[in-house]
């Protein structure tokens, strides 16, 4: 039997083992911290390959400015000298055009139409949790700024989706939590939802109860480029797989620069944290403007936003969450936010051109899948199901030909 090595037990690394396993690989997985611990546990919790769509567009030369200019902006880039920050910058930026951002979407559609049944696949193979079709609650303050939403729809029905969009007549008995501020509101159907953290942990418990070992707390210092790669550990244990996959997140350039993989991954950091509301609020809401994504979580309403370029290890910054909070006093009512739980930070590994990094490095057996953006959680089970199909077969699906990371 061959072995497989991951490296991250986060949603994509881990339905990459679980993929491995289908395929008859032993599998160990490694992470520093443990299962979901990065971007994986925190996060909106939304399924909707509809709106996995290229992160940089037209709009960027309207709000981008003012990510320079405003601590509060929604997208947030601090002001200080860091000559690898502004180049990802100038890169992600010269992406925002009509023409980059078809590029772009003409290559995530392949996966995008795979998300889904990926998921149900998992669930059907013994993950013990759940997924829930919307609607999705969209909805905005002023009517000139439905526009830029439904262009996008309209780009992401052009390049092969299906999307139904439709303007809810009665949209606070979808969403009573809703204020009177907000006067335009649309559904988004044929997509999901689900609570991240509960469900990437019982896809850790499904891949190890198929016998995976999962070793946490060690953090993998270096992966060699030898034909039967050598993962080095913290503790400065040594071990040998057939193949390695790196799936490490915002932190994938440690371990992968040195394999080839040049293309920059930027830490996009989230923010979120969850409220009670008056009646329970039972299907995620959206506000394009204001760039807050808000899903039912555990009894509560999780609210989720802002893209934040620092460091993945960079401390916390408290300030985002008031920025959150800001914007959504203007759009929610009855919802005390003094009384938030669950306050989190989570680094989503970005590329300068929106597309992710799937596939084998330089070194002939050692893999890496990540730099997904903010779509990581819905393209993860697909991403692995693909993966492990070229580390198994050698052949790379159509699909994620665009991914090359050696591009």
């Amino acid at each position: 039997m061959t072995r497989t090595i991951v490296v991250g037990a986060g949603m994509v690394g881990l339905a990459t083992a679980w993929h491995l396993q289908e395929r008859g690989v032993e599998v160990t997985v490694i992470d520093k911290v443990g299962v979901a611990a990065g971007s994986s546990w925190g996060n909106a919790g939304w399924l909707t390959p509809g709106q996995a769509i290229p992160l940089a567009d037209t709009s960027l030369w309207t709000y981008g400015p003012s990510a320079l200019i405003d601590p509060d902006a929604a997208l947030h880039v601090p002001f200080r000298v860091d000559p690898g920050l502004w180049t990802f910058l100038a890169q992600f930026a010269s992406h925002g055009t009509n023409r980059a951002w078809d590029r772009t979407m003409a290559a995530l559609t392949p996966i995008d139409k795979m998300a889904l049944d990926s998921y149900d696949e998992l669930i059907d193979g013994g993950v013990k949790s759940w997924t829930r079709e919307g609607p999705f609650v969209i909805g905005f303050q002023k009517e000139e700024h439905i526009k830029g939403f439904l262009h996008e729809v309209e780009g992401v029905a052009r390049h092969g989706q299906e999307v139904p969009f439709e303007r809810l007549e009665n949209p606070r008995e979808l969403a009573p939590v809703l204020a009177d501020s907000v006067e335009h509101v649309y559904q988004l159907k044929n997509q999901r939802f689900f609570e991240p953290a509960p469900f990437v942990e019982a896809l850790g418990e499904a891949v190890v109860e198929r016998g995976a070992q999962l070793l946490t707390g060690l953090e993998v210092t270096d992966v060699s480029s030898t034909r039967r790669p050598v993962v080095t550990l913290s503790n400065g244990e040594h071990l040998v797989a057939d193949s390695v996959v790196i799936a490490t997140g915002a932190w994938l350039p440690k371990l992968a620069r040195k394999l080839g993989v040049r293309t920059r991954v930027q830490a996009g950091r989230g923010y979120s944290f969850t409220v009670a509301t008056p009646q329970p609020q039972e299907h995620p809401v959206y506000f394009p403007t204001e760039r807050i994504a808000c899903t039912p979580y555990q009894g509560r309403f999780r609210i989720a936003g802002t893209m934040e370029f620092r460091g993945p290890d960079e401390p916390f910054q408290p300030r985002r969450i008031q920025a959150i909070i800001a914007q959504a006093r203007q759009v929610f009512q009855g919802i005390d936010f003094e009384q938030r739980e669950d306050e989190w930070m989570g680094s989503r590994p970005v590329t300068p051109d929106g597309l992710p990094l799937v596939g084998v490095t330089r070194a002939p057996n050692v893999y890496v899948a990540g730099g997904h953006g903010m779509w990581g959680i819905v393209l993860g089970p697909a991403t692995g199901k693909l993966l492990a199909e070229q580390i198994t077969t050698g052949r790379v699906d159509p699909a994620i030909k665009p991914f090359d990371p050696l591009r």
